[in-house]
C-alpha cells in the first residue's frame, strides 16, 4: 500500500494501492475498448433504484472475456492493466492463433506467463478446467453457474473459492461469503485467486475522491426531519427511537433474511453464509 506525506488532513488519511511495479502500461488495447453509458443507479424507466450514485470520472469499457471459449489454445500474458470498472486487475493475453483478449488477472501472474483453458490443463494459477477435474482444497475464481455460461461468481479483487468435495455430479464450493454451494461439476473455473488483494485496504481520505469514483453523499437518517425518515426529528442528537433498524421507507434491515423463500437455487445451498460475529 502507498502512504502519503501528511501535508494536508486528507493526505494524512489517504491509503492507495501501489501500482508501480505491477501495472505495465497506461493505455488500453484500442480494439478491445468502447464507450459505454453508465446507469448511475437508474433502472430502464430512468428512476433511481440505488441511491448515492452519479457523477464521477468518465470511463471506457474494456471488453473483458468471461466466456473463455478458446479451448486447448495456449495464451501468453502481454500486459497487466488497471480497469476502472472492476476491483481486480486485467491482463491482455495473446492466444497462439494471434487473437488478443482481456482476462481477469489472477494473483502472482506476470508478463510472459502462459495459461490454458483445457480439460487436461495443469493445476496452476490462471489455468481453467471443469470443476470435476479440480482437486479438493484448490482455490478457484471466475466460477460458472451453468456449464459454458461464462464466469459469473468470485470475480472481485482478492477473492477466491475453495473446492470442498465432489459428489453425484456436483462439486461443493466454499464461496468468499462462507456460503457452501453445490455447482454442476461440468461448470468451469479458473485456478488461483483474483489479483489486487490490497483493494480492501484503500482509504479515500477525502469526500472529493468519493465523487471522482461516482459515489454521491449519504445523509444520516437522524439528521433528517420526521417526514423524511423514521429516525428524523428531535432536538439535538437523538437515538434511533425504533425497536429495529429501518430504511427511510420503514422496511426493516439488520437481521431480516432477504433471500427469496422459493428461490430456484435454494436446493443447491449446502450451508448459508455466516454473518456478524459468527463469521
Amino acid at each position: 500500500m502507498k502512504k502519503y506525506a501528511p501535508t494536508t488532513p486528507s493526505q494524512r488519511n489517504t491509503l492507495t494501492v501501489t501500482y508501480k511495479g505491477v501495472l505495465t502500461t497506461n493505455e488500453p488495447h484500442k480494439a478491445l475498448v468502447r464507450g459505454a453509458q453508465r446507469h448511475v443507479g437508474r433502472n430502464n424507466q430512468g428512476r433511481i433504484t440505488v441511491r448515492h450514485k452519479g457523477g464521477g470520472h468518465k470511463r471506457l469499457e474494456r471488453d473483458v472475456d468471461f466466456l473463455y471459449n478458446k479451448i486447448n489454445i495456449p495464451a501468453k500474458v502481454e500486459t497487466v492493466e488497471y480497469d476502472p470498472n472492476r476491483s481486480g486487475f486485467i491482463t491482455l493475453v495473446c492466444y497462439r492463433d494471434g487473437e488478443r483478449r482481456y482476462h481477469l488477472m489472477p494473483k502472482n501472474i506476470k508478463v510472459g506467463d502462459t495459461f490454458l483453458a483445457s480439460e487436461e490443463a495443469d493445476i496452476k494459477a490462471g489455468n481453467r478446467l471443469p470443476l470435476k477435474k479440480i482437486p479438493v482444497g484448490t482455490f478457484i475464481y471466475n466460477l460458472e453457474i451453468k456449464p459454458r455460461g461464462g464466469a459469473k461468481m468470485i470475480r472481485s479483487a482478492g477473492n477466491y473459492g475453495e473446492v470442498l468435495s465432489h459428489d453425484a455430479g456436483y462439486t461443493s464450493v466454499k464461496m468468499p461469503s462462507t456460503e457452501v454451494r453445490k455447482i454442476t461439476d461440468d461448470s468451469w473455473a479458473s485456478i488461483g485467486e483474483v489479483s489486487n488483494e490490497e483493494h480492501k485496504l484503500v482509504k479515500f481520505g477525502k469526500a472529493g475522491r468519493s465523487r471522482w469514483m461516482g459515489i454521491r453523499p449519504t445523509v444520516r437518517g437522524t439528521a433528517m426531519n420526521p417526514v423524511d425518515h423514521p429516525y428524523g426529528g428531535g432536538e439535538g442528537s437523538q437515538g434511533r427511537g425504533t425497536k429495529r433498524p429501518k430504511t427511510m421507507w420503514g422496511k426493516i434491515t439488520g437481521g431480516r433474511k432477504t433471500r427469496t423463500p422459493k428461490k430456484y437455487s435454494n436446493h443447491l445451498v449446502v450451508s448459508r453464509r455466516k454473518v456478524g460475529k459468527r463469521r
